[in-house]
C-alpha cells in the first residue's frame, strides 16, 4: 500500500518542493515553506468520456430539513454568545491570552453538560490529576459522573477515542499542543495545527460531536497558527479581559449559527467564573458621587445594550506636542472628535493633554459613543458636571452635526431600566419611552447646552 509523503509549499508564491529549504528557490522568501502531507495517489480505471458519471449531489429541494436541537451550556451568557446554545457537530474555537480563564470556562461548562450527556475533555497541556484538582475547586463531585478526561497529545489516539466514545460534546485543550505523527514539524507549527484541525473537523462532522478547541493568542493579539484555522471552524470566540481585573468578556468574532460580535460577561471569583446578570452596572462607577469630566453612554454589542461611563481628563500640556491617550476608545476617533470641538466650538485643545477612558476598560468602537466622549471632554475642560441621570448617544459628524444611530429604542429602554431620566439623542423619529425625557439635538452646541448646567447659565 503506498504511503503518504511530506511536501513543502511556499506560503508566498505557492511553489512546491520535496524537501525543506530555509529560502524559497522560486520567490526568494525566507522561512516561508510549510510542510503538508500528500495522500498517495490511487490508480483510477480509465473511463470513456461518453460513459455516464455517477451523481452524488442532490437538488436543494431534496435535502432533508433536519433541525438540530441546540444543547444548553447551563450558562445564559455562554448560550447568548453561541447564538442560543451548542449546535451538534459544530467546531468552536475559543482563543484568549494565557491565564485569562479559557480552561476554567470550558471545564465549568463541561461539568454542567456532563449531568445531561457524556462529555470528553482532552487535556493536552496538563495531566489528568491537575485537571481534577481544578475541577474539585470549581465544581461538585456529583457533576463528574459523565465527564471523561484524556491526557493525550497524539492525534491518532484522540481520534480513536472520539470514534469509540462518540460523545455529544468534547474539548481539545489546546490545539497547539497536539501532534500528528506523519509530520516531522514540531507541535504548534502551521502544518501541525492545520492537519490536526482538519482531522478533528472530519470526525466531529461525521459523529455529530460538538467540538470546542482552545487556541493560543500571539503577542500581536492574533490567534496562533495558520489563518485557515479560523476558516475551518464554525465559531470563533475571543475570551478577553485584564488578568488583574475580575471581569471577563466572551465575544463571538465569527458564528455560522448566530449573530456575530455577541458579548457575554463573566466575573472571576474563588469559585470560578460567574455570569454577570446586569452587566451595565459593571461599567458604571459610583453614580452617587459625580465627578467632572464624566458622561454616560449606551453602547451596543451586537444585540446587547450596555451603559458605559466615559471619563475624560483635560490638563495643560507640559510639552510642545500635547498628549492624546485613549483607553477602551479608538484613538483615531478621539483625535477626530478633538478636531471637531476645536474647529466648531473654538476650544483651544491644542494646548492641553487629553486622556479619555471607558470605565472597566470595555472597548467601545462604535460611532454612537461620539457625543458622550465629546461631552466628557468639554465637562473636564470647564471643570463642571454633566446633569445627573442623563445619558448621551449620537455620532458626531465632521461639520459638528449629530448624526442618527442604530438600535435607538433598545438603548433607551436599557437607560430607563437603570434609572436614567433624560436622554440626549439625535433628531430622529423615536417612539416615546415612558419615564424618560428625550432631548433631540441636531448639532453639538445644543447638546452642550442641554447637558451642562454651567453652559446653559452662560448662554442665558
Amino acid at each position: 500500500m503506498p504511503k503518504s509523503r511530506s511536501q513543502y509549499i511556499c506560503r508566498e508564491c505557492g511553489a512546491e518542493f520535496s524537501q525543506y529549504f530555509g529560502q524559497c528557490r522560486n520567490c526568494g522568501a525566507w522561512n516561508s515553506l510549510d510542510e503538508v502531507v500528500v495522500a498517495p495517489e490511487r490508480g483510477l480505471k480509465s473511463r470513456s468520456l461518453s460513459a455516464p458519471q455517477p451523481r452524488q449531489s442532490l437538488p436543494l429541494s431534496q435535502i432533508s430539513d433536519q433541525d438540530w436541537q441546540r444543547l444548553s451550556t447551563g450558562s445564559g451568557e455562554f448560550d447568548r454568545v453561541l447564538g442560543g446554545g451548542i449546535v451538534p457537530g459544530s467546531l468552536v474555537l475559543v482563543a484568549g491570552d494565557a491565564g485569562i480563564g479559557k480552561s476554567t470556562l470550558l471545564l465549568q461548562t463541561m461539568a454542567l453538560l456532563a449531568a445531561q450527556t457524556p462529555v470528553l475533555y482532552v487535556c493536552a497541556e496538563e495531566s489528568a490529576q491537575q485537571v481534577k484538582l481544578r475541577a474539585k475547586r470549581l465544581t461538585s463531585a456529583s457533576d463528574w459522573q459523565e465527564l471523561y478526561l484524556l491526557a493525550e497529545t497524539h492525534l491518532e489516539t484522540i481520534l480513536a477515542e472520539l470514534d469509540s466514545m462518540r460523545p455529544q460534546v468534547a474539548v481539545i485543550d489546546s490545539i497547539q499542543a497536539l501532534m500528528y505523527a506523519a509530520l516531522t514539524s514540531a507541535p504548534g507549527s502551521v502544518a501541525q495545527v492545520r492537519e490536526c484541525t482538519s482531522a478533528l473537523m472530519r470526525v466531529a462532522k461525521h459523529n455529530h460531536t460538538a467540538l470546542f478547541i482552545v487556541g493560543h493568542i500571539t503577542k500581536e493579539g492574533a490567534i496562533a497558527g495558520p489563518k485557515v484555522l479560523e476558516h475551518l471552524v464554525d465559531t470563533v470566540l475571543y475570551f478577553e479581559g485584564d488578568a488583574f481585573a475580575n471581569f471577563r468578556l466572551l465575544r463571538a468574532g465569527k458564528n455560522r449559527f448566530g449573530p456575530s460580535y455577541e458579548l457575554g460577561i463573566f466575573e472571576m471569583t474563588q469559585q470560578g467564573l460567574q455570569e454577570v446578570s446586569n452587566p451595565s452596572v459593571l461599567f458604571l462607577s459610583h453614580r452617587e458621587s459625580p465627578a467632572p469630566g464624566v458622561a454616560t453612554i449606551v453602547a451596543c454589542e451586537a444585540s446587547r445594550p450596555l451603559l458605559v461611563e466615559i471619563q475624560a481628563l483635560v490638563s495643560p500640556t507640559s510639552y510642545g506636542t500635547p498628549r492624546r491617550v485613549a483607553t477602551g476608545i479608538d484613538y483615531n476617533r478621539l483625535v477626530q472628535i478633538l478636531a471637531v470641538l476645536e474647529k466648531h466650538l473654538g476650544i483651544p485643545l491644542a494646548k492641553f493633554d487629553v486622556y479619555v477612558a471607558s470605565a472597566g476598560g470595555l472597548g467601545v468602537s462604535e460611532p454612537a459613543a461620539d457625543l458622550g466622549i465629546a461631552l466628557a471632554i468639554i465637562a473636564s475642560f470647564r471643570n463642571c458636571l454633566v446633569k445627573p441621570q442623563t445619558v448621551l448617544m449620537g455620532e458626531l459628524g465632521l461639520s459638528g452635526q449629530i448624526r442618527p444611530i442604530q438600535q435607538i429604542e433598545t438603548r433607551l429602554k436599557e437607560a430607563v431600566k437603570l434609572g436614567f431620566k433624560r436622554a440626549i439623542i439625535p433628531v430622529i423619529n423615536v417612539e416615546a419611552i415612558p419615564g424618560l425625557e428625550l432631548i433631540p439635538v441636531q448639532r453639538i452646541l445644543p447638546a452642550i447646552l442641554a447637558a451642562l448646567p454651567e453652559a446653559e447659565a452662560s448662554a442665558g
